[in-house]
């Protein structure tokens, strides 16, 4: 079942925002969250609570948001926010972009005692960008307003030649709804995307009975457990299982250990500041 909720779908074709998206492909990003990422994935900044462009790394704050330089260029997108979403308590405006690239699963929040409320609508997308959430796989057309649950262990991946754009709304508070204007119908059924179950003799070509994992190359190996779960019928969860079965079939102790810290750290328990280093 997923827990993901379409909130609602945004008149998007009535913005021209091409050339706002070219701003975002050209705009610099700081690798702040590559403990995660794999491929070509970057967050860009428009809005936080200090206005610096320096100030990248996403935390909860008081106060009303401020535009950063980067939000400045993108009048377009900003007015995507202000006219469909109230702002008293929005605290971060963002986009993603992801070309060729997959996320680790992981859970939000776990620095802070409460969570926040995450919306994420696609601005530029194609079905080969994809969200899981537990065992589901899903996909969010453009236009379309998610929010992300963001508790459970939950993922992306866009395969698409043309960088996927996702801009990400994050506001206070967990509990209370946000109030969308302006939307438009949703005319489709959300887009589920069903995957095979995985046979014994593709599950041992992933651990690699031949013990192909090395300290070496237990970052850039991830990615092919983190793969599996699209392609397969998994929980999201499970690819820190498999990774870690892989890492054991080494006899390699100190690559267990690393496993079991980058699922806590993805999944489980992580401290605000705490950073995990390959």
């Amino acid at each position: 079942m997923l827990k993901a909720q379409r909130l609602a779908v945004l008149p998007i074709d009535s913005y021209d925002l091409d050339s706002e998206f070219s701003i975002v492909d050209d705009h610099e990003y700081g690798g702040e969250y590559d403990a995660f990422t794999f491929g070509s994935w970057s967050a860009h900044v428009l809005a936080n609570g200090s206005g610096a462009d320096s100030d990248t790394s996403f935390r909860p704050h008081d106060g009303r948001m401020a535009l950063t330089e980067l939000g400045k260029k993108l009048p377009g997108i900003m007015s995507l926010v202000t006219e469909h979403f109230p702002l008293d308590r929005l605290q971060w405006v963002r986009i993603f972009r992801a070309s060729d690239a997959i996320l680790a699963p992981h859970v939000d929040f776990l620095e802070w005692e409460e969570p926040g409320t995450r919306l994420q609508i696609p601005l530029r997308t194609s079905p080969d960008s994809l969200h899981s959430e537990n065992d589901v796989v899903y996909h969010l057309r453009r236009g379309e307003v998610w929010k992300i649950h963001t508790t459970d262990p939950h993922s992306t991946r866009s395969s698409a030649e043309t960088a996927r754009l996702s801009l990400c709304l994050d506001f206070s508070g967990a509990d209370e709804p946000i109030e969308i204007r302006k939307d438009i119908p949703a005319t489709e059924p959300i887009s589920i995307v069903e995957r095979p179950e995985a046979t014994e003799a593709e599950l041992e070509e992933l651990l690699g009975a031949d013990g192909n994992l090395t300290p070496e190359s237990m970052r850039s190996d991830f990615r092919r457990f983190a793969e599996f779960h699209f392609e397969r019928r998994s929980h999201a969860a499970m690819t820190y299982d498999w990774y870690e079965e892989a890492a054991r079939r080494t006899g390699d102790a100190d690559m267990v250990a690393k496993a079991r810290v980058f699922r806590t750290y993805c999944i489980e328990k992580r401290a605000d500041g705490e950073a995990f280093h390959w």
